[in-house]
């Protein structure tokens, strides 16, 4: 075993991860040096040069088009809307869920869109998928149609051989716990494709830009300013996910948002600049939006109701102006709150409009209010986002969570609401066909 103590020091170097892969061929040089206050002289200690590279399974992707037959009904006055839930196993053996099909309506014999798993989601072609097929259902309970359980070696030659296979049941005999029930259902791999894509990865180094976008509710009593510089909910909520994406935006020029306030002698608004400015709502870095929150707390009324719909409007507005200048940008809207939205129709509306632009939503609610009722925004809660024109969203970009549920997972609130940005972002990008340039 090495041990350090026997070990010449040659210097050391401090960076982030990020300082390394925004770079173009992901190499960094750093200076060596020590501590200022042990040897200043930092110049004789030479350079570090850093390089970051992927995985081969990050690359490495399988594009799969399913369709079963035979599906069992399980509405009572139509046809089964069925989707696919595809996960991979864990140690313990618990189900991690890796990817979704779309929710077919009224179909027995449905034909999904092609879904995409890379490698490294599953670990290898030799590791046990659980597929399952669920009854959608509004209320989130969806009814398990039937499931099994086949390696990715195994789906490529069910491809193959043009070959069906049963879904099964776990028995109805309470007795016979470890049996299962096979059905008439059969699932069909209608297509099998490898190849190799480019990843989030890719697309950053070669200097795609992620910019962030912030918007602070003002309609309750939660805005306690400590004077011993402790943040509060709302400040926690920023500084922690702010912290880590403002390094993906060279700029860091912030549009800044509140919402649910009256400004001095102005009527309740659901979408005002922070910083007070009339035209402009950026601020300077993550410290600007800390200033321009606290200084807009003296200059508003806190008011209500909550509504989403105007400042999601407002972003995406914003990011289709990245499309017309041609250029390589990614925007994350984050919306901090401390109630339920009352514009429901009017909010979905919005976000299956922002499914067409390089946006993501993430929402965070902080106290204690009961925030049951948003967890319609959230797709994972096993929502289907409709229009009020019957549109559905192109893709998945919003992401709903409590703080308080978030902490009590014992994982930090970036690792919860930040690991769903690479694959939404990966989505737009190959829905579009656009590739990772220089």
């Amino acid at each position: 075993m090495l041990k350090l103590e026997e070990q010449q020091f040659l210097g050391e170097a401090i960076c982030n991860l990020s300082d390394v892969i925004t770079k173009q061929n992901r190499l960094f040089t750093l200076k060596l040096g020590v501590s200022e206050h042990n040897l200043p002289n930092r110049s004789k200690f030479g350079e570090l040069t850093v390089h970051a590279e992927e995985s081969a399974g990050s690359k490495a992707l399988m594009e799969m088009v399913f369709h079963c037959s035979d599906l069992e009904i399980k509405d009572l006055l139509s046809k089964s809307d069925p989707f696919l839930l595809i996960s991979r196993m864990s140690e313990n053996g618990t189900p991690v869920p890796i990817c979704k099909t779309e929710v077919r309506k009224n179909d027995l014999n449905p034909k999904w869109k092609p879904v995409i798993m890379s490698l490294q989601q599953v670990g290898s072609k030799e590791n046990p998928l659980m597929i399952e097929c669920f009854n959608f259902s509004s209320n989130g309970k969806h009814d398990l149609v039937g499931k099994m359980v086949k390696s990715i070696a195994e789906l490529e030659n069910m491809y193959h051989s043009g070959n069906g296979e049963n879904f099964f049941v776990p028995a109805s005999n309470a007795h016979d716990c470890h049996s299962n029930e096979v059905l008439k259902s059969q699932v069909y791999v209608e297509k099998y494709l490898e190849n190799s894509r480019h990843t989030f990865i890719d697309y950053i180094s070669a200097g795609c830009q992620l910019n962030l976008m912030v918007a602070i509710d003002y309609t309750d009593s939660l805005h306690y300013i400590d004077p011993s510089g402790r943040p509060n909910a709302y400040q926690r909520v920023i500084l922690e996910i702010g912290d880590i994406l403002q390094y993906y935006d060279p700029a860091k020029r912030i549009p800044s948002w509140g919402y649910g306030a009256r400004p001095i002698d102005g009527p309740v608004s659901h979408c005002f600049n922070l910083n007070g400015s009339t035209y402009q709502p950026e601020v300077e870095g993550i410290q600007g939006i800390m200033s321009a929150y606290t200084s807009a707390l003296r200059n508003v009324s806190l008011a209500g109701p909550t509504l989403f719909g105007p400042l999601l409007s407002t972003a995406t507005a914003i990011a289709s102006q990245s499309l017309t200048s041609n250029q390589q940008k990614y925007f994350i809207l984050l919306i901090v709150t401390d109630g339920v939205v009352t514009d429901f129709q009017e909010t979905i509306d919005a976000i299956i409009k922002a499914s067409d632009f390089p946006l993501s939503i993430i929402v965070v609610g902080v106290g204690g209010a009961d925030f049951k009722e948003m967890e319609f925004l959230d797709p994972n809660k096993g929502g289907r986002l409709e229009s009020s024109t019957g549109r559905v969203a192109s893709r998945d970009v919003i992401q709903f969570a409590p703080m308080k549920d978030v902490h009590g997972t014992g994982i930090s609130i970036v690792q919860s609401l930040l690991a769903e940005i690479p694959g939404q972002f990966m989505t737009y990008m190959r829905t579009r066909e656009i590739q990772a340039i220089s």
